[in-house]
């Protein structure tokens, strides 16, 4: 069980998808933040298309959870970066398998275009543990 607080209070708008209005992370608990992770693969290369880049993303997210030993369950805010209001769906239906119903507080943003125009999406990451 999380030790992080979801707080979604009823007199403000219910969250349009899985994630909470605010989560509150105790006193003492370890924070990591993850950078910015995009598409791209260990070896260097582009996940062929926006939902390849989109999973990729997430992974790498996971990734570095894992070395800190923690998982989506600890993640307290995510930032969500895209460059095509088409790839909306995608990013939700991906954030919901990722994070396993762990609802941190969410941000997704549509932009003109990342550093590299290559890439889709853009994905960062506060999470906490006690």
């Amino acid at each position: 069980m999380s030790f992080l607080t979801k707080h979604n209070p009823e007199h403000v708008i219910k969250p349009y998808a899985a994630y909470s209005q605010g989560v509150e992370v105790p006193p003492n608990a370890r924070w990591l933040h993850v950078a910015g992770q995009v598409g791209v693969k260990r070896d260097g290369s582009l996940a062929w298309d926006a939902e390849a880049q989109v999973q990729t993303a997430w992974q790498n997210v996971l990734e570095v959870l894992a070395v800190a030993n923690m998982a989506a369950e600890d993640l307290v805010r995510v930032n969500i970066y895209i460059t095509d209001p088409k790839d909306v769906e995608i990013n939700r239906d991906y954030y919901g398998r990722m994070t396993k119903g762990a609802r941190p507080a969410v941000t997704m943003v549509t932009v003109k275009r990342l550093s590299n125009p290559a890439w889709a999406v853009e994905i960062e990451a506060i999470a906490a543990k006690a």
